[in-house]
């Protein structure tokens, strides 16, 4: 290994850890310093399972390989040694032996958290042109031995020497190698690997070095020892390759956790029709039920089965193919799932009937099986509700509330095949067959479906993008099975009648070809693939909850659902609101648990029917008089809207923001609607253009609008004011329960603006309940949303009763960013780790976050009881949720379909911080 004399700087001198043999150095509990999979291997050493040995280079090791140039600590040479010795004397071989049959090693990567096919992995590590002599001796089986050569030397020349396609081919280098002996020596490329001789196989080996000096400048590496060295490397250096970049991204991982890398021996699936290998699942990702799941492909190595170029059988074959180690996996599967109570990922060989577990892990699972897997562990006795709701990603549950195909529009679609169903929902999309082309239509906002042969880590970018994917080749655990879980998107594999024509850009299934483009509908729950575009129907909950078109009783999903969101409830110390401005709105919300509004924009009610024209003729009116008697108008649609949101609450609380937008957001912007504005209220169409030329704002996030438009117009504040109170107090006379209107007063940033549209709305309310002989309780308050609204909260809580976070503004006034950059220098931002992630999905901790506490400290030091809530979409963010819980909030507010996400966010802040 290539060194550094000077001191290490990680928190130990131990940069190796051992496993197998019946002992391990690590547990599985230390998943930081070996990873998940190191972690893993060693627990499952500790508790007898049949691991190969083996040893972990430490995360550590990783930290100070990129902290110091790309090398190593002074220590971990000898270390790996001593690992590697210790495997030989477990197994009784040696490294690189060329006289009897070698240990040959597999390396891999393993991070904290699972990042599938992200990294690289290199097997059958060891071999030269004598140790394969040697294996050819040993076993009396030249083609095993010549398949694991040549698998390692294009494994190998791929990952670590580099060895890639031009961009004038269309094929990977050594596939397209493969493809041309088949065809000299069988007349079809497409003939399976299995078909391959030894004397093939070894020519193969011959043309794979060939290429490997034409594409490098350098012979194949002979000696073991570099070999290995050069694998060590290749993973570690595969933590920032550009795929496990955009997965970290994606999923929130920092880049200084760094992976570790596991050296185990090979074992080996390979040998002939008693050996195989394959990855099950304890438990049923997709759907959550309690079976047996997986597949196992014979005669192969596991990369056979995850790369999907070949599609697996299911591993309940496996009980007639080879009865006793199938019952050894039954056996495992449940010292597994008693040992870590949860469903757990495996990999595992069988070598000549022999059954060798390769790694563990707790399974990626969609939301619909998360939700079953809690419920039914907790009924089992394995987990407590309280770990169930712990154990559940809060973002998952949005993939309950994903569509499903209409069944009447089922019954009319053309099924063309059917595929392995591995990520359940419905999607229907224009069909794109590489993730550039997939990427770009989706930023044009097209609906897209990627679809592919088999999906590999280079397609990341696209699977990211599409609403499904459907791959022709591969199963249940192939790449695009286990991505495709994980992120929630819907997914068939497998669909073996799906021709994919990658150089004409066709799919040709079912008697039909379909350009890229053209539009095709998966159903990933039933592994159906449909021609053209497919109407979706609510989900399963939503069907219950809203539309009330199912039974609760007819919906496991739905039980599943209630159950978790009841125990969330037990446990929960934050509210959860929703930003509704309708009464359908709210319904929803509160069917889905929301205890109230936490925003309601009155703007949005502006646009409806003719009132815009009414709200029109205020702006451009030019005397008081005019503009009130403009706004008189507007008051008894306010005064109905918000009468109806008010019975839909029921009685729970609402805040509602005054006006907020500029005005000129109003006016017509084009000449066809500016003459059409001039003919409905009488007025020169010149007057209407240069009114809209006064009142632009050019950054609408600065300047006349919020509570300054209230100020300078008071009428408005005033008929806002009295519609909300008049609507207050009628409706708790009709309805016999209280309503309380929590009245927000936006882009406050002075005491004294709040002070004076405070004393317009304490005013307009003795009035109303002078009038309408009755009363009611409400609050004023203020939306928190500019930096020096948070410094001096101690000055506005003199005022306020409750402060509401407007994060989405806090954080473009805070940062100097609008949300539209999004979409332009911001991405670049989070690759280079300037932000962690997008700041407007997710709340800046560290900075609008620090804004944020001091507005708390601040404003109860004035106020220990005022109400506090962020009602920017942030609400709705899992990880903005719990920080909202640190700073001990009221409550966070979020748009209606968010809201059992936040509910399961907050009730695990609580539990985190209990």
């Amino acid at each position: 290994m290539s060194t550094n004399s000077c001191a290490c700087s990680a928190s130990t001198d131990k940069f190796v850890y051992s496993f197998g043999g019946g002992s391990a150095d690590g547990n599985g509990s230390m998943k930081n310093l070996l990873g998940g999979k190191g972690a893993n291997l060693a627990e499952m050493a500790r508790i007898g399972l049949p691991v190969p040995p083996g040893f972990t280079i430490t995360t550590e090791v990783c930290t100070y390989y990129y902290d110091h140039g790309c090398t190593y600590p002074a220590q971990l040479d000898a270390q790996i040694k001593e690992g590697i010795a210790r495997m030989e004397q477990i197994l009784g071989r040696k490294f690189g032996d060329t006289e009897a049959m070698p240990m040959l090693v597999a390396v891999r990567s393993g991070a904290r958290e699972s990042m599938p096919g992200m990294m690289d992995t290199i097997l059958n590590l060891g071999l030269n042109e004598k140790s394969v002599e040697a294996m050819v001796k040993a076993t009396g089986n030249p083609r095993f031995a010549w398949d694991c050569y040549r698998r390692f030397v294009q494994m190998y020349g791929d990952v670590v020497l580099g060895v890639q396609k031009n961009p004038d081919e269309d094929h990977e280098p050594f596939e397209a190698a493969i493809a041309a002996i088949k065809e000299e020596r069988y007349g079809n490329a497409d003939v399976e690997d299995t078909k391959l001789s030894a004397d093939d196989l070894k020519e193969l080996v011959s043309r794979f070095k060939a290429l490997v000096l034409e594409r490098t400048g350098h012979e194949f590496p002979e000696c073991p020892w570099e070999q290995l060295q050069g694998a060590i490397g290749a993973v570690f250096g595969s933590w920032n390759n550009d795929r496990a970049i955009v997965y970290r991204q994606k999923y929130g991982i920092p880049s200084e956790w760094g992976t570790a890398v596991n050296v185990q021996a090979m074992v080996f699936g390979n040998t002939g029709e008693e050996s195989g290998s394959g990855v099950a699942f304890t438990r049923n990702p997709a759907s959550g039920e309690n079976e047996f799941y997986g597949e196992f492909l014979m005669n192969a190595q596991g990369e056979d089965v995850v790369a999907g170029v070949r599609t697996p059988a299911p591993v309940a074959a496996l009980h007639d193919v080879m009865p006793a180690a199938f019952n050894e996996l039954m056996r495992i599967r449940e010292v597994l799932e008693n040992h870590f109570h949860d469903m757990q990922d495996f990999e595992f060989t069988i070598q000549d009937r022999t059954v060798y577990m390769l790694q563990t892990r707790n399974g990626k699972r969609t939301g619909v099986a998360a939700f079953r897997i809690a419920c039914e562990m907790v009924e089992q006795g394995l987990i407590d509700w309280k770990t169930a709701v712990r154990r559940i990603p809060a973002d998952q549950v949005d993939q309950l509330l994903t569509p499903i195909f209409d069944r009447e529009a089922i019954k009319q679609a053309k099924m063309l095949t059917r595929g392995l169903p591995a990520g359940p929902g419905a999607a229907t999309g224009r069909i794109y067959l590489n993730a550039e082309r997939c990427v770009e239509a989706a930023d044009n906002g097209e609906k897209v479906l990627l679809v592919r042969l088999e999906t590999s880590p280079e397609d990341l970018r696209g699977m990211i993008a599409a609403e499904g994917i459907l791959t022709a080749r591969g199963g249940v655990s192939s790449h695009a099975a286990l991505v495709a879980r994980q992120m929630g998107k819907v997914c068939v594999c497998g669909a073996d009648e799906v021709i994919v024509d990658y150089n004409n850009r066709t799919v040709t299934v079912g008697g039909m070809t379909f350009n890229e483009g053209d539009y095709m509908s998966i159903d990933g729950t039933s592994g159906l693939v449909y021609a053209g575009k497919v109407e979706t129907s609510p989900s399963e909950i939503i069907q219950v909850l809203i539309s009330k078109t199912m039974k609760p009783e007819d919906s496991r999903t739905y039980q599943n659902f209630a159950r978790l969101m009841q125990w969330c409830d037990d446990c929960t110390k934050m509210k959860v609101r929703t930003n509704a401005d309708s009464p359908k709105q709210t319904e929803t919300a509160i069917a889905f648990g929301a205890t109230g509004i936490g925003l309601c924009r009155t703007e949005h009610m502006f646009f409806e029917g003719d009132r815009i024209d009414f709200v029109r003729e205020m702006i451009l009116s030019t005397k008081k008089s005019d503009r009130v008697a403009a706004v008189s108008k507007l008051l008894p649609y306010q005064k109905g809207d918000f009468k109806g949101i008010f019975k839909a609450l029921k009685g729970l609380p609402g805040t509602i923001r005054l006006l907020d937008p500029p005005l000129h957001e109003f006016l017509p912007q084009t000449k066809e609607q500016q003459l059409d504005l001039a003919q409905k209220i009488c007025m020169p169409v010149e007057v209407i253009m240069r009114r809209v030329a006064e009142l632009h704002e050019f950054n609408p996030m600065l300047g006349h609008r919020g509570c300054r438009l209230g100020i300078a117009y008071p009428e408005i504040t005033e008929m806002q004011a009295r519609a909300i109170f008049e609507a207050a107090v009628e409706v708790s006379q009709e309805e016999g329960f209280a309503v309380v209107p929590e009245i927000m007063v936006p882009l406050v940033a002075f005491k004294k603006e709040l002070d004076i549209q405070k004393a317009i709305i304490d005013k307009v309310a003795k009035q109303v309940f002078e009038e309408k002989g009755a009363k009611v309780d409400y609050l004023v308050g203020t939306m928190i949303e500019i930096p020096r609204a948070a410094v001096t909260a101690d000055e506005i809580a003199e005022t306020a009763q409750f402060f509401s976070f407007g994060t989405n503004d806090l954080t473009q006034t805070g940062l100097g960013m609008s949300r539209d950059d999004s979409g332009s220098f911001l991405p670049q931002y989070q690759e280079l780790e300037i932000i962690k992630k997008n700041v407007f999905a997710s709340i800046d901790q560290e900075g609008v976050g620090k804004l944020m506490k001091i507005a708390v400290e601040l404003g109860r030091s004035t106020r220990p009881d005022i109400k506090l809530g962020i009602c920017g979409e942030h609400g709705g963010d899992p990880a903005s949720v719990k920080f909202c819980n640190t700073l001990g909030l009221t409550y966070v507010s979020c748009s209606p379909y968010r809201v059992p996400t936040a509910r399961l966010a907050a009730a695990q802040a609580a539990l985190e911080q209990a």
